[in-house]
């Protein structure tokens, strides 16, 4: 008699799963959303962090790509999305999105965790291999809301868009003219031709891709769209003085310099953060990095073209 597996197997779903998870601030608590997508099960887990004033849904062509062979998460970084604003904006600031991150990586429980960081998240997941650099295996320590500590989460592989240990001052200064403007539109096609404008750098997209671009980051409210962020995260970005940032890249490039996995660098060809002399010497410094530019493309590669995606899920995949 012939047996029948009673198994269910997994089959990926068109669209995430949305979860939260409990996260501290000086402040006291606050929560943070993640999309999720794959096997809920699988623990080699990929973490996609999205830039300065996106969400964790600008990586849903590349989570579609990549969730039969990872559970792909996706957080909202706190002040954006369906995460919660912060009480004090001081809180909008690169160590704090870390300690976020840690405590996400302790709910998720991976036996191997890669990452994909645009812009912004590259500097949090350089941040977070930082921690690495100190002891071979990131430890997230128990939480105060019953979370059972991370014994051992082996980094993986990294793939950083965009974005580099330094900065370019000139970019920078492009971003703070727009991220903290009050913009209200009564139409939601307003809103698409103002992201088509102010993203320019994303490179060349059809009418549905900017589509897809602007769903997630703007939302009605009071029959106008509105942008989905914590106007305030503009506070602490206004704040840094030029002696903040030389001292933030010092420990960027250390952190770079001693980080302990294989690194992809994404580039657009017409980038005005990442320089091009910048990414050369990410090369240079570390012996497990290597260079992709997309040409037609500034800041930052969207990761939605085939050939993007193909970049990415060749690193990632290849043995």
């Amino acid at each position: 008699m012939s047996s029948v597996s009673t198994a269910v197997q997994f089959q990926p779903a068109d669209e995430p799963r949305l979860d939260f998870v409990a996260c501290a601030s000086l402040a006291g608590l606050h929560r943070m959303a993640y999309w999720e997508w794959g096997d809920p099960d699988n623990d080699r887990v990929l973490v996609c962090v999205h830039g300065l004033t996106r969400t964790g849904r600008d990586f849903d062509p590349l989570a579609r790509a990549l969730n039969r062979e990872y559970r792909v998460v996706c957080p909202d970084i706190v002040g954006r999305g369906r995460s919660d604003w912060l009480i004090d904006p001081s809180g909008y600031v690169i160590p704090q999105y870390v300690a976020d991150l840690v405590t996400l990586v302790a709910r998720l429980r991976p036996a191997r965790l890669d990452w994909v960081g645009t812009s912004m998240g590259g500097l949090i997941g350089l941040g977070l291999a930082g921690m690495a650099a100190v002891s071979p295996a990131l430890r997230p320590s128990r939480g105060p809301w019953g979370l059972d500590a991370a014994a051992d989460v082996p980094l993986g592989r990294m793939v950083f868009n965009d974005i580099g240990p330094a900065l370019d001052v000139d970019g920078l200064a492009r971003i703070g003219e727009y991220v903290g403007q009050d913009l209200r539109f009564d139409r939601y096609e307003q809103a698409v031709d103002y992201v088509r404008t102010v993203s320019a750098g994303f490179g060349p997209h059809d009418a549905a891709g900017w589509n897809a671009l602007t769903r997630f980051v703007f939302r009605e409210q009071e029959g106008q769209w509105v942008k989905h962020y914590d106007l305030r995260l503009a506070q602490p970005f206004a704040l840094q003085t030029p002696e903040a940032t030389t001292a933030a890249e010092a420990l960027l490039w250390q952190a770079w310099d001693h980080l302990p996995v294989p690194s992809l660098i994404l580039r657009g060809a017409q980038s005005d953060i990442l320089r091009q002399t910048t990414a050369q010497q990410m090369v240079e410094r570390n012996a497990q990095a290597r260079l992709v530019e997309f040409d037609g493309v500034g800041h930052a590669p969207t990761l939605r073209s085939d050939d993007q995606i193909a970049a990415v899920r060749d690193f990632l995949l290849t043995p």
